[in-house]
């Protein structure tokens, strides 16, 4: 984020502080949202097709469109109806990584129950020769956060010379996230170039957004992905954005409409996004 100082005139000046009054909005707000339609430069913004509550509950059933999806964004991450493997969205492109780790790209007229885009551009970017572990990717985005409020979107870019990425496998109706998670397929991946897709989700976010980091991998080739557990890289550009607005799509659904979304999902969460090894021994903490 940027702060500058300019003059206005008086008349300019009363009318932004009658609408920070009537609308009860922030003069950084109103002033940003002024600036991006005169210059044709639209805010960051997330699209979110429905909530990570609903996807712990099982509620998996397509509810958005893949066109209506890519409208909203260019870069994202997502899953398909029961689960069916991992999205991920780069360049504009829908992939479809499956459990047999296949990757192919997806039909427009393809129903969805979860997945979260931005038009991805980049506000900042760093060169990281060594990228040893998912931690040193983690502690490498964090330098580049300047709030634990807004949301964040990051591409890393590089040579990978180790993945490990797990993928869900279609379930049947019912199925919670956290008994999906058991049969999840894992898989590693050497010496390849590829590109990580992450979001950062603040953790007041944790009833509709996974919280912390959640990266999926595509190789360059685009033949293979997944979401990723673990990784080792050189020569990684991470390159960002601070995204401050949010569009949340809500299912119709009738299973949606009367499903109980009270429960805190935070727990299941963080367990459906570690490895099955992780989830055998004791707990640790949650980094990605």
């Amino acid at each position: 984020m940027r702060t500058i100082t300019c003059n206005l005139p008086d008349s300019l000046y009363a009318a932004l502080k009658e609408r920070m009054t009537g609308d009860k909005e922030t003069c950084d707000h109103l002033v940003a949202r002024a600036l991006a339609k005169s210059l044709g430069t639209p805010l960051h913004t997330l699209f979110q097709v429905s909530t990570s509550a609903a996807l712990v509950e099982g509620l998996y059933q397509g509810a958005v469109r893949v066109s209506r999806l890519l409208r909203h964004g260019d870069f994202g991450l997502g899953t398909f109806a029961d689960l069916d493997g991992e999205m991920v969205v780069l360049e504009g492109v829908c992939y479809q990584v499956s459990s047999t780790g296949t990757v192919v790209t997806v039909d427009g007229e393809r129903l969805i129950p979860y997945a979260v885009v931005t038009r991805f551009n980049p506000d900042f970017r760093k060169n990281h020769q060594t990228i040893s572990t998912m931690n040193d990717l983690v502690a490498a985005c964090d330098q580049l956060r300047d709030s634990n409020n807004l949301f964040y979107a990051f591409r890393a870019t590089g040579n990978f010379h180790t993945v490990k990425a797990r993928v869900m496998k279609s379930v049947s109706e019912g199925t919670t996230l956290k008994m999906a998670a058991s049969g999840q397929q894992e898989f590693s991946f050497d010496e390849l170039r590829g590109t990580l897709v992450g979001l950062w989700s603040p953790e007041f976010a944790a009833s509709f957004s996974v919280p912390g980091y959640h990266f999926h991998f595509l190789s360059e080739d685009r033949q293979k992905g997944g979401h990723v557990l673990e990784c080792r890289a050189s020569d990684v550009d991470i390159e960002g954005c601070s995204i401050g607005e949010m569009h949340v799509s809500l299912p119709e659904t009738e299973e949606f409409l009367k499903a109980d979304l009270s429960r805190d999902p935070v727990e299941d969460l963080l367990s459906a996004e570690r490895s099955r090894a992780s989830r055998a021994s004791a707990p640790i903490p949650f980094d990605c």
